[in-house]
């Protein structure tokens, strides 16, 4: 794979504004292309991109915006709907967003005439991650500062409700597991909740906080990472309750954490944005270095490819995208 070095990007995309969040649809829509939405501070952009790691005939990487969907608000976190597809007719585009304004908004759109957006409303402060449900799409988990977990239907309707100990930073969804919801919050803890039961089934301590970020990892369900402190954190769920493998990473506080979706043993962090500029370390688990080093402009955001070992991170009117060896 070509690359320019470990600390430059691979290929950048230019943004009209800042990006504070960036996304690649993790779910197949049918289509050879990957969608890739970025939130600024008043619009969600939805584009697609085509990279020379998978098609010979690209040079570089190809990125195409198909919609620009207006906002009105800053963009905190975006998820896709498994319901977005590109080969219907008309295609469907569906995400949902968390705003500033502590609300979530659902947006489906066909690309044509059809551009609809409800908004759910229920968070009583800073909304931190959200999520689909994977399978079939029909419900939305969030999780906020106001130390509650919260599963919607897609009229907004509140299905069921957690109440945390700390604030909620990061929802995952299994797609193995429908019906399991995992939750971490700042305090260090990361939970399951059983969706039927609607009790906690098991949980994860880091030991140290704040916790800012944890993922369930896409190929090994008993896997999960975290970022908590200056350190990554790895357990195994079936082994302990407590990490069986942790590594100071980030000198000033590391801010996401990212397991890749096609390597079991590959995800990456990023650092707190500093005044200048963000450190996206990528780690193998069979290596005891990061594997690469990328720097962004105050980088935000942090996202993998679903198919390729390629991540990206939104920046200063910018989308930073590096390719990792396997």
């Amino acid at each position: 794979m070509k690359q320019d070095s470990t600390r430059n990007t691979a290929y950048t995309v230019d943004c009209e504004d800042y990006v504070h969040v960036v996304k690649f649809n993790p779910f197949d829509t049918g289509d050879a292309c990957s969608l890739i939405a970025y939130g600024g501070n008043n619009y969600v952009v939805v584009g697609t991109c085509r990279f020379q790691e998978e098609d010979s005939e690209v040079e570089g990487m190809q990125y195409k915006t198909l919609r620009t969907f207006h906002h009105g608000i800053r963009v905190d976190a975006i998820a896709w709907s498994p319901e977005t597809r590109l080969d219907a007719l008309p295609p469907q585009i569906r995400f949902c967003t968390a705003a500033s304004d502590r609300k979530l908004r659902l947006f489906t759109s066909d690309l044509q005439d059809k551009n609809e957006f409800k908004t759910f409303d229920g968070h009583s402060d800073y909304i931190n991650d959200l999520v689909f449900a994977p399978k079939e799409g029909q419900e939305v988990a969030s999780v906020s500062d106001d130390h509650t977990c919260r599963v919607w239907d897609l009229e907004g309707n509140e299905k069921a409700h957690f109440v945390l100990r700390s604030p909620g930073m990061s929802v995952c969804w299994h797609p193995e597991e429908a019906y399991k919801l995992m939750v971490a919050e700042k305090n260090g803890t990361i939970r399951f909740y059983d969706l039927i039961t609607q009790q906690a089934i098991v949980s994860l301590e880091c030991e140290q906080t704040p916790l800012m970020s944890a993922d369930w990892c896409l190929k090994n369900t008993l896997k999960i990472g975290a970022v908590a402190g200056s350190d990554w954190l790895i357990w195994d769920i079936t082994r302990s309750s407590y990490p069986q493998d942790k590594r100071p990473v980030h000198v000033d506080r590391a801010r996401l954490f990212r397991w890749s979706r096609v390597n079991e043993n590959l995800f990456a962090t990023t650092g707190y944005p500093g005044k200048t500029n963000t450190q996206l370390l990528v780690h193998h688990l069979g290596h005891p270095q990061p594997i690469l080093t990328g720097t962004a402009a105050v980088g935000s955001g942090l996202t993998w490819h679903r198919t390729l070992p390629l991540c990206a991170v939104g920046g200063d009117h910018k989308i930073f995208f590096w390719v990792t060896e396997m």
